[in-house]
């Protein structure tokens, strides 16, 4: 005699599923953040292998050998990435005065048009001695912590291009090292699941890059033409903000619309907006289904939540991370429905 009913055991059943489930995934993401000195390197070393896997195969298929093609790579890759940091920094800096009076001045009328008494910036800079004092201690707190993050994310940095090397130069040994792995009668499903993700990857790292570039090139034209200040460092910001699915595409865009009514006022300002929005148009509307829907195909509501559970688990790190991750965890998933998924032919009876 059955105590419950059907429905509601299957109910239990998958309560119990999803609570299995959910346990594991807090432990290893728990775990993660006690060892991310050393799960941050690798993801990263698997995001740049997956970006620069082509060039290093290429480079082997001409006849260099591996240790050579890898370091070459991972030269290229650096260079790049320094100079498109110290463009945008420069450029940053250059403009700087001129983004800091603009929002005093937006700041002021807004004080002026808006404000209440008691709330206005003289009255703000009138107790600014008395902040100043009461939070000191705190400032110079997070100044000693600030250094210890940036030694440690140099650090990070520093594994991660050493573990990208290692990984170009023996990934033609990886799928042995799965096979060799995997437990008893399950190597090709292994070996199948983990190409499946890692195309996955592949695909999303070469899709936003091909994405990266065209919005860089457009969005510098389009300065460039406004005579925009710092047009090549704004355009490399946009580049590297593309990495970061909607967020990066809208803050790279507000810090270049920002520089524009700094420097050029309100009219260019308004004609920079117009650029940004018709590349970000471009590229929801043209590029993400040309390019990325022939790699990835993920719903732009997944990528959303994706971003948004890696900023609340990791920050900026975890936004950067979570759409990629969540490629390969849709590249597996696809794999394993292949292999073990009934269709409608397997539900009927015979």
């Amino acid at each position: 005699m059955q105590l419950l009913p059907d429905p509601v055991r299957r109910l239990a059943a998958w309560c119990a599923v999803f609570l299995l489930v959910a346990g594991v995934a807090w432990i290893v993401v728990r775990l993660c953040g006690q060892f991310r000195t050393a799960v941050v390197p690798v993801l990263l070393a698997l995001l740049g292998s997956a970006l620069l896997g082509p060039l290093h195969r290429r480079l082997a298929r001409m006849g260099v050998h591996r240790s050579l093609a890898a370091g070459i790579t991972c030269v290229a890759v650096l260079a790049v990435v320094g100079g498109a940091v110290y463009v945008v920094v420069a450029a940053l800096v250059e403009t700087g005065d001129q983004i800091i009076s603009s929002l005093e001045r937006a700041g002021k009328s807004l004080a002026r048009n808006f404000g209440a008494a008691g709330t206005s910036l003289d009255d703000l800079a009138s107790h600014s001695k008395e902040l100043l004092r009461k939070f000191g201690g705190t400032a110079a707190r997070n100044v000693i912590s600030g250094v210890s993050v940036v030694s440690e994310t140099i650090a990070m940095g520093a594994l991660a291009l050493l573990l990208v090397f290692f990984f170009l130069r023996d990934s033609h040994r990886a799928s042995d090292t799965l096979r060799s792995l995997a437990p008893q009668g399950t190597a090709d499903t292994v070996e199948a699941v983990a190409r499946r993700a890692y195309g996955a990857v592949e695909g999303f790292m070469r899709g936003t890059t091909i994405i990266a570039v065209i919005d860089a090139i457009c969005i510098t034209v389009g300065l460039l033409v406004l005579r925009v200040p710092g047009a090549i460092g704004l355009g490399a910001l946009v580049f590297v903000g593309a990495y970061v699915p909607y967020l990066g595409a809208f803050l790279s865009g507000a810090v270049a619309i920002l520089v524009a009514l700094a420097d050029r006022g309100f009219v260019i300002a308004l004609w920079a907006l117009g650029v940004v929005v018709a590349v970000q148009l471009l590229e929801g509307h043209v590029l993400q289904p040309m390019v990325q829907s022939r790699t990835v195909h993920m719903h732009p509501a997944a990528v959303l939540l994706a971003i948004t559970a890696g900023a609340s688990v990791a920050g900026i790190l975890g936004m950067l991370l979570a759409v990629p991750l969540t490629a390969a965890a849709f590249g597996v998933a696809h794999e394993l429905r292949m292999r073990y998924g009934h269709g409608p032919e397997d539900e009927q009876e015979p």
